[in-house]
């Protein structure tokens, strides 16, 4: 009451490649148009505006129930610009963390991590208090 098994026999291939949706293109290649010449010249990049001049990292706990937050305040930066980094600090640091009102407030004690980071992102004096 087995199977029968087809040991000797080698599986049967396709009749034709598969159907290639794209196949008549190929010789239509020759007819494209040319891509565009590159520009000789770019014009000149406005260099990134560089971070702010300061900011100033201190712990805090009260009225946070006595958990630990690291807040960051001077930056000086527009609304969208805090939330941008806020967000890399928070990836960066593996912390949670929100805005209020001009302050950047991280979750945790971050003041040994985060003068690295502030320096890498432009800001040139980091004061931690």
């Amino acid at each position: 009451m087995g199977k029968r098994d087809k040991k000797g026999e080698p599986p049967a291939a396709p009749a034709a490649p598969f159907n290639n949706p794209f196949a008549a293109l190929v010789a239509q290649r020759e007819a494209l148009p040319q891509a565009p010449a590159a520009p000789a010249a770019l014009p000149p990049v406005k260099a990134e505006p560089k971070g702010p001049a300061r900011a100033v990292v201190r712990m805090e706990r009260k009225g946070r129930g006595g958990k630990e937050v690291t807040v960051v305040e001077h930056l000086e930066l527009p609304a969208a610009q805090r939330e941008v980094w806020l967000k890399a600090l928070k990836n960066s640091l593996g912390c949670g963390g929100v805005v209020e009102d001009d302050t950047l407030v991280l979750q945790g004690d971050q003041r040994e991590r985060l003068p690295a980071l502030l320096e890498a992102r432009g800001v040139r004096k980091v004061t931690v208090g």
